[in-house]
C-alpha cells in the first residue's frame, strides 16, 4: 500500500521560511519522480516543483529562486525548502508520486503577518 505523509506546514510571516517533508512507503521511491503541488482556496491545484529519479528539477515560475526541492532516497522522503515566503504562497501543499494517483493528505501553509 502506497502512503505519502506530508509535514512541516504552519503559519509564517512574509519573508520567512518553511521546510516541508513528504515521507513515503510502499513504493520503489528511488525510481520514481516526485512532485510538490499546492492548492489555494478557490483555485486549481498547481505544480510547484518536480524532481526526477535522476535529481533533475523544475519549478513553477512563481517560486523559482525561492523554493528548492530535494530527495533522500535512503529515507524515501522528498523535501521542499521554501524561502522568502509571500502571502500568495498560502495554500495546502501536497506531494505526489510522479503523475500517478498517489497523493499525500496535504499540509497547510499560511503566510501572514
Amino acid at each position: 500500500q502506497v502512503q505519502l505523509v506530508e509535514s512541516g506546514g504552519g503559519l509564517v510571516q512574509p519573508g520567512g521560511s518553511l521546510n516541508l517533508s513528504c515521507a513515503t512507503s510502499g513504493l520503489m521511491f528511488s525510481t520514481n519522480a516526485m512532485g510538490w503541488y499546492r492548492q489555494a482556496p478557490g483555485k486549481q491545484r498547481e505544480l510547484v516543483a518536480h524532481i526526477t529519479s535522476g535529481r533533475n528539477t523544475n519549478y513553477a515560475d512563481s517560486v523559482k529562486g525561492r523554493f528548492t526541492i530535494s530527495r533522500d532516497n535512503a529515507k524515501k522522503t522528498v523535501y521542499l525548502r521554501m524561502n522568502s515566503l509571500k502571502p500568495e504562497d498560502t495554500a495546502v501543499y501536497y506531494c505526489r508520486v510522479g503523475t500517478s494517483l498517489y497523493w499525500g493528505q496535504g499540509t497547510q501553509v499560511t503566510v501572514s503577518s
